[in-house]
Order: C-alpha cells, then sequence, then structure tokens
C-alpha cells in the first residue's frame, strides 16, 4: 500500500475525468487514474473510457464480457490515486461523533471509523476492492496456458520482476545485455523454446538491452520508420508501372503483389519466424532464431522491437526481388510493379502489427488484435495471420476461441 495519505476526491471531480486524456475508474470507494494504460489495453482503450468516472467493479467481473485476470486487477491497482467518498461514506460521517475516525478513506482505518461505516451501511463500499481481491486468493491455483504461463492478453502487461524470473527460471537476466546470455547459455533447445514464450514485461514496455554497446540503436526501429522509408520507393515503382502499362494493367499487377504478399506474410510467420521445432539444436541457431522472432515473444510489448529494422527487411526482401524478376522475366515493368504491390502489403503489415499491440483500433480491428494477442499469451503454434486470419483457415492453423479457465492447465 502507499506510503503516504492518499486524498479522498469529491465524486463531481471523479465523474468528469471520462476522457482519453484523462480516465479515472473507481472500485467502490477506490479512484484509479488508468490514463496511462488506455493505449495498452488489449480491447483497445475506447472500451475503458466509456466506464470513465464510474464504478468498474460489475464490468471487471463479467466473465461473459470479458475475463479478467488477477494480473488485471493487479495493473489497477498500480494506479491508485486516492478515494471517494458516495452517499454512504458521507452520511456515515455527517452522522459520526468522530468524523475523523472515518475520513481519509486510506486502507487501516481505525476499528472506530470502520464500525461506523458497517452500521451505516457504507462497509460493503469500502471493502469492494478488498472482497475482489480475497474472491481471486479463493482460487488457489491460477488457470493459465501451459505453453506460455500465461491466463489473458492483460498479463503481457504485468511487470517482469527481473530479479525474482532470472532467480526461478535461470533463463535471461534482463537488466544485462541479452544477446551473449543466449549465445553463451548453453540452453538446450527445448529449454530455450519453454522459456523465450513465456512472454516477459520490461519495465513499462521499455525495451531491454540487447546487444550493451554501440549496435543498441541498430536493434530498436521506431513504427514510423517503415512506412517513411518504403513508401517513397513503392510510389516510385507503381509510377513506372503506370508509364509502362495502362492503369488496369498496373492495377492488376499491383494487386496481384499485394495478395502475393498475404500468403508470404503467413509463410514467413509460420515457416521462418516459427521454424521453432525444426531449427537445430545449437546456440548458433538459437541465437539466430532469438534476433529474428524470438525476442519479440520473449518481450512482446516492446514499442521498438515489433517493426521490423530496415537492414534485416533488405536481406528477407532481396530474395523476393530476385523471385519476381524470375517469374516477370518477360517484363521488367510487370516485375517492378509485383514487388511494390507486395511491399506495400509488408509496409500495412507491419505498421498493423504495432497497431495491435499499442494503439487504439476501430471494431474490426479490435477482433484482429484479440486474436493475434492470443497467439502471444495462448497458443504460439497456431495463428500466424496477423492482418488477417484468411491463411490460417485455409492452412488449418486458426486460432479456437479462448476455453474457460476450467480446461486450462492451472499452475
Amino acid at each position: 500500500m502507499p506510503g503516504r495519505i492518499l486524498p479522498t476526491l469529491p465524486t463531481a471531480d471523479v465523474a468528469s475525468h471520462s476522457t482519453a486524456s484523462s480516465c479515472y475508474v473507481t472500485i467502490g470507494t477506490k479512484v484509479y487514474d488508468i490514463t496511462p494504460f488506455l493505449d495498452d489495453h488489449p480491447g483497445g482503450g475506447d472500451l475503458i473510457v466509456e466506464y470513465g468516472g464510474k464504478d468498474v467493479t460489475e464490468i471487471m467481473q463479467d466473465e461473459v464480457s470479458h475475463t479478467h485476470s488477477e494480473s488485471a486487477w493487479e495493473i489497477l491497482d498500480d494506479h491508485l490515486i486516492g478515494f471517494v467518498a458516495g452517499e454512504k461514506v458521507i452520511d456515515a460521517v455527517v452522522k459520526s461523533d468522530d468524523p475523523f475516525a472515518i475520513v481519509p478513506l486510506e486502507p487501516g482505518s481505525t476499528e472506530k471509523g470502520m464500525m461506523e461505516l458497517e452500521n451505516g451501511g457504507a462497509g460493503e463500499e469500502v471493502r469492494k476492492r478488498e472482497e475482489v481481491r480475497m474472491f481471486g486468493e479463493e482460487q488457489a491455483e491460477k488457470a493459465v496456458y501451459e505453453n506460455t504461463g500465461l491466463s489473458s492478453a492483460e498479463d503481457l502487461d504485468k511487470e517482469t520482476d527481473t530479479r525474482e524470473d532470472y532467480k526461478k527460471h535461470k533463463f535471461l537476466d534482463l537488466d544485462r545485455p541479452l544477446l551473449m546470455q543466449v549465445f553463451l547459455g548453453g540452453f538446450s533447445k527445448q529449454f530455450y523454446l519453454e522459456q523465450v514464450h513465456r512472454p516477459r514485461h520490461y519495465k513499462g514496455g521499455a525495451s531491454a538491452p540487447l546487444f550493451g554497446n554501440f549496435l543498441e540503436p541498430l536493434s530498436k526501429t521506431a513504427w514510423y520508420v517503415v512506412p517513411t522509408v518504403w513508401l517513397p520507393p513503392v510510389v516510385y515503382g507503381t509510377y513506372l508501372g503506370f508509364t509502362h502499362f495502362t492503369p488496369l494493367q498496373t492495377i492488376s499487377y499491383w494487386m496481384l503483389g499485394l495478395c502475393l504478399w498475404t500468403l508470404v506474410e503467413y509463410g514467413l510467420h509460420r515457416c521462418l519466424f516459427h521454424v521453432d521445432h525444426y531449427m537445430p539444436d545449437n546456440r548458433f541457431a538459437i541465437t539466430a532464431h532469438f534476433l529474428l522472432h524470438g525476442i519479440h515473444h520473449y518481450l512482446p510489448m516492446d514499442r521498438l522491437r515489433l517493426v521490423m529494422p530496415p537492414t534485416m527487411f533488405v536481406a528477407l526482401a532481396l530474395p523476393f526481388w530476385k523471385l519476381a524478376h524470375t517469374v516477370f522475366a518477360y517484363d521488367w515493368y510487370a516485375a517492378v510493379t509485383v514487388f511494390c504491390g507486395g511491399i506495400f502489403g509488408y509496409i500495412v503489415y507491419d505498421c498493423t502489427h504495432y497497431f495491435l499491440h499499442h494503439k487504439n483500433l476501430p471494431s474490426y480491428y479490435r477482433e484482429i488484435k484479440k486474436y493475434h494477442l492470443q497467439h502471444h499469451f495462448a497458443d504460439y503454434e497456431n495463428g500466424f495471420g496477423v492482418t488477417s486470419r484468411f491463411w490460417d483457415r485455409i492452412f488449418g492453423t486458426e486460432l479456437a476461441p479462448p476455453p474457460m479457465p476450467k480446461v486450462m492447465k492451472a499452475v
């Protein structure tokens, strides 16, 4: 609990904080400022803002609407800023011969104050958060997914205690450069895959050190770098297509490239990024896997390691440039136009991937967001489509709706 006295806020003041720029919610008499969490809420910040300035106990416990894990409640506790006195509490204060025994509404109020709140019918409001906590603790075995050790998307945002995590799992110390720990760790492939797919959350979504030297900036890429670097050549290549073909021919070649990208997106994610069990059991393969995609599953909410660095993209795109000019060898402009449609698909993919992890999205994309985050917290061996689940359906890797906790493994 906080070491300082938290303020008791006016009801009207709490109710006024109901926008994306300042959003408070309450549980009984406790007030939480969850504005910093809006962008990271798996269901989108708009869903929270809808309840801004209001008590969210019922919706937080509503399994039909959305099951909230204990981690979600713990994240909420981290944003406690004060207390609010409802009508019953105010009545109890007015009738009390010692109102300062009741207010401020800090946890650990005097026994006399709690007795007067109980007599005034306000005890339930004051105890509401604690009763939720006790209800969760009664369920001693926390239902989690065996592959990831998590129970819901909210767990992805629960900050990892780096010291305890290293002490418990003996894998990677998040406070030290990760790359050489992976290379020199002597981990078996089985142990590495078990650990790298159990997500951690480093210091509020900051980037854990990877190289620990002058190479560190090369491992970080802001999302806007992708369209900034790659849109201009795509526009130019498309323009070349229009100068050589009729508009209909250009659009047809370009759309062919875009459609082919969706298959490439699925294929890369499934057959390269998740080569997992087919990769050799040695430190070189494990380290390459970690650099290519493992670090994203290990730290999925790292804002600067969500999109592909330009240098890595060039290395992956070069074979497809050669392939396009081989398949469409009869016309250089056709190859360029198809390739540009595919690269535009990549730009949309990488930006979408970032937004799925960190931004509020329209209703259609919220469903994609839930689907992709399920790939992280529930089943990394399925659900390889990021911008669409179309190819997952075709190849039988579509994620099923998350099962209720009773059918998950309890640990």
